[in-house]
């Protein structure tokens, strides 16, 4: 049998020399890759290329991003101030509506305390400070003295007298 010229060789090299050829080839077929031209651009060129398309991509969705972000920061406080003020319409109608129930009570109450007058014949009704009054009087003297007490209550701005004098309500 014929010897060929790697059997010569030591085992140690015998592995070696593949492995070293390999090798090469390998570095080789690489190296060629890097200077290889598709579309007159070398693969690191390519690669440049592509790394720099996805940075702008990726600007432009920060960019995206922050413009939204923005423009929900602004709905949001818009929302936010909306709110606030409904809430303080509110707060101050319902101001309101007590200082109207808070009037008509103290009326009643004063209507109450005249001998001449009685708060269950005596219709009170409040609305923004303004007091009307509805029912009968015995005396044009009892009519007056309504007004004035109405009058005289924390937070009446008017004060509209529509009570009949009817002198069959005179106390013996």
């Amino acid at each position: 049998m014929k010897k060929r010229p790697s059997d010569r060789l030591p085992a140690r090299h015998r592995l070696e020399t593949p492995l070293l050829v390999l090798g090469s080839l390998a570095l080789v077929l690489a190296l060629s890759a890097c200077g290889k031209k598709v579309d007159d651009q070398t693969v690191g060129q390519q690669l440049d290329s592509a790394i720099s398309k996805t940075d702008q991509a990726a600007e432009a969705a920060k960019a995206k991003t922050e413009s939204t972000l923005a423009s929900a920061g602004a709905a949001l406080k818009g929302a936010t101030q909306n709110a606030g003020s409904s809430a303080m319409d509110i707060a101050g109608k319902a101001a309101a509506t007590l200082d109207d129930v808070a009037i008509t009570a103290a009326v009643s109450a004063g209507l109450t305390k005249d001998p001449d007058l009685s708060a269950i014949k005596i219709n009170v009704e409040t609305k923004k400070g303004a007091v009307t009054l509805n029912g009968s009087a015995p005396t044009r003297a009892a009519r007056e003295r309504a007004t004035d007490i109405a009058k005289a209550v924390n937070g009446v701005t008017s004060v509209e007298n529509k009570l009949i004098v009817d002198a069959s309500q005179q106390r013996p």
